[in-house]
């Protein structure tokens, strides 16, 4: 006979419930059962109760605390055009900063038991300083020249290119659009453009992958201004425009000039003011063109709105066209980031980490993982 767990506290499951994103009463319409569990009418047996806690991705420990945790995030979310951040998100987002805050738990203190050394330009400005002043920094850190991206095809070589040196110069930069590699747990766009963890040993950049590749581009520029900057955050960039912060602000400015040069782009504006072409030259999205033409008062804000909401819709049209698919091992490549990878390959080698805890800081387990290591680290 199964063995039913008789303490069953109904604010936790309730709690749960909630967390998860349900409505209370159309989640007990739907499982009678887990409500009868709240009203004393039944004990779930430890089965069930697991079951329920994969259901609304909660861990099985927390349904024995004596009331619901305190969850808080360890940074300020910030939304477009608001003064102040928040510490409400989705537990999509919430749960992805967890996983990749584990990370750099685990990296941080095997890179100060390895005397690595700290990482000079973390925190080496502050929102007093002038922005080109810090984009020269990076580009000298980062070893780019002012018109770097004119050297690449398309938006996706670039982005590779700039992902490679910035995870040279000592960042892990991680690109995912789901929780983990949980598929059917989306991590929506519109919520969550991407989130920085500073660190002086291990900074952590986070991009929705879900966001179109050229927008990516803008995200991870406006995360790297905030190593130099030396302030962790998370952001929507609704309409990739920043919040009404100092910081968030100056970021902007830092991504929108290393990405589009102002001398450059007013050059090329007495030629053509078409953002099309101009994204191809740049390699950004047409979208960060307009921005930066919005920057520079060569259009109005009614004539970006326009042309944002149009190109969304274009872009969400030949998005449902393509589909999905994709290899999987080069998507995981993106998501563990291969810096990330090779340390921890390092680290299972020397004996210093267990198997099970290497697949838990990659979401990859037994041969998954290990053809993962052997293609992409040997």
């Amino acid at each position: 006979m199964s063995t039913r767990v008789e303490n069953i506290n109904k604010e936790l499951i309730e709690w749960a419930i909630i967390r998860n994103g349900n409505d209370l009463q159309e989640f007990y319409v739907q499982n009678p059962t887990i409500e009868s569990w709240t009203k004393g009418e039944k004990f779930p047996t430890v089965k069930q109760l697991e079951s329920f806690t994969h259901k609304v991705h909660v861990p099985f420990g927390y349904m024995f605390l004596p009331k619901p945790p305190q969850e808080e995030i360890p940074l300020p979310f910030f939304r477009s055009a608001n003064k102040f951040p928040t510490n409400k998100v989705s537990l999509n987002v919430f749960q992805t900063i967890q996983i990749i805050k584990d990370r750099q738990n685990w990296l941080t203190e095997y890179l100060e038991e390895l005397d690595f050394p700290k990482l000079e330009f973390v925190g080496k400005f502050s929102v007093n300083d002038n922005y080109k002043v810090i984009v020269n920094d990076i580009r000298k850190v980062l070893n780019i020249e002012n018109d770097w991206a004119s050297r690449y095809n398309n938006w996706e070589q670039a982005l590779d290119f700039i992902t490679n040196q910035i995870e040279d110069a000592g960042i892990i930069v991680t690109y995912n659009g789901v929780v983990g590699s949980n598929t059917h747990r989306v991590i929506d766009v519109k919520e969550c453009r991407g989130f920085v963890l500073v660190d002086d040993r291990a900074p952590f950049l986070f991009i929705n992958s879900a966001d179109a590749k050229a927008a990516q581009m803008f995200t991870l520029i406006h995360e790297l201004a905030h190593v130099w900057l030396g302030k962790s955050a998370g952001f929507d960039m609704d309409k990739m425009l920043p919040a009404d912060d100092p910081v968030e602000l100056l970021c902007d400015k830092v991504a929108a000039e290393l990405l589009v040069p102002e001398v450059y782009f007013l050059k090329k504006w007495e030629t053509t003011q078409d953002f099309k072409y101009l994204s191809r030259i740049f390699k950004v999205s047409p979208i960060v063109t307009a921005r930066r033409a919005l920057d520079l008062n060569l259009i109005t804000r009614t004539q970006f709105f326009s042309f944002y909401n149009n190109y969304i819709e274009e872009y969400k049209a030949k998005k449902d066209r393509l589909g999905s698919g994709g290899d999987f091992y080069a998507t995981a490549k993106k998501r563990v980031s291969l810096r990330f990878a090779a340390f921890v390959n390092n680290a299972v080698k020397d004996n210093q980490l267990l198997y099970r805890d290497a697949y838990r800081l990659t979401n990859m387990k037994g041969d998954t993982y290990n053809k993962f290591v052997t293609e992409f680290l040997y």
